[in-house]
Order: C-alpha cells, then structure tokens, then sequence
C-alpha cells in the first residue's frame, strides 16, 4: 500500500520549514478570510507574508477544499 501523501498537502513539511510556522497558523489565517476568492487569498498570501506561489496555492486549495 502507497501511504505518501498527495495533493496541497504533500507541501506541508516544506512549507513548515521554510516559513517556520506550523500549517495550522496559516490555516487559521485563511479561514478567517471566507469572502475572498481563491486567488486574492493567494496573492495575500504572498504579498504580506512572503509565501512563494506554490506554497500559498496549496495551502488555500486544502483549506477550501
């Protein structure tokens, strides 16, 4: 049985070293921005906290999803 993790998720342990904040934060952050639309959410992501595109794609496409 193949147990490696896909999807957005698959970016979690790269995003918690690089950023140096468990996922969970950033969770938080986007859930407490339901109005806005997927992309707007990424381009906050990346504006005013430095996230690269990938990393901030994927962490709103888990927590939308």
């Amino acid at each position: 049985m193949n147990d490696k993790v896909k999807g957005p998720a698959s970016y979690f342990p790269a995003i918690e070293k690089t950023y140096g904040k468990p996922v969970q934060h950033w969770l938080d952050l986007i859930s407490a921005r339901p109005e806005e639309k997927h992309m707007e959410t990424v381009a906050w992501l990346k504006s005013e906290h430095g996230l690269g595109h990938g990393h901030a794609n994927a962490l709103v496409a888990h927590s939308r999803a």
